[in-house]
């Protein structure tokens, strides 16, 4: 499948791994796949975040991926979902960073004052998620009927695979439909 990217996808995918391994990720995730989508200048990814308003709310993605960090990855949904059983994530999140310090339900190897902590050696590994928006993305090229995979259809496969990334970019307006709109029709891909 590799074969397929396009030089920019190819990139998404290293500056995936640099953005975990930065931050003292044992996993590359999704989020990791948008903050390097983000990190982008002159593709079509970066055309199209900025053809939806993205470009000048960056700082403000970056600040919602953090936030979706520190509560362990949780998305809304699944938020809602506990908070439906009379469970408080932020409350959870509140208590577990006074004891331990920010960022400390992250699972990203961090100890709780932000230093990396005991991690195995070598760069981090794709985890569950990103290897889906990988796939997905696969789907989405094809649906397309296009015979590469570039970085737009990492940032299509995003929005149509469940989860916080996808919460997050349609918060700030990017959602398949817009997307879809702004880099031309195409076939439709569903998440699988």
């Amino acid at each position: 499948m590799f074969e397929r990217f396009t030089k920019d996808a190819r990139a998404v995918v290293r500056g995936a791994v640099d953005h975990c391994a930065e931050a003292g990720g044992r996993t590359v995730g999704a989020e990791h796949l948008l903050l390097a989508l983000l990190d982008r200048e002159a593709s079509r990814a970066s055309f199209a975040l900025a053809a939806l308003g993205l470009a000048d709310r960056k700082d403000a993605v970056r600040t919602a991926l953090e936030e979706t960090r520190r509560r362990a990855g949780l998305s809304r949904a699944e938020t809602e979902a506990l908070a439906g059983l009379g469970i408080d994530v932020s409350e959870i999140v509140s208590r577990v960073e006074e004891a331990h310090g920010v960022g400390a339900m992250a699972g990203d190897g961090r100890t709780g004052d932000g230093r990396a902590g005991a991690r195995r050696s070598g760069r981090p590994g794709f985890g569950r998620e990103a290897k889906g928006v990988l796939e997905q993305s696969l789907r989405m090229a094809l649906a397309r009927r296009e015979r590469h995979i570039g970085d737009e259809h990492l940032l299509l496969a995003m929005t149509v695979r469940p989860g916080p990334t996808a919460e997050v970019l349609a918060d700030h307006g990017v959602t398949h439909a817009s997307l879809t709109r702004v880099l031309g029709g195409g076939g439709e891909a569903k998440a699988s």
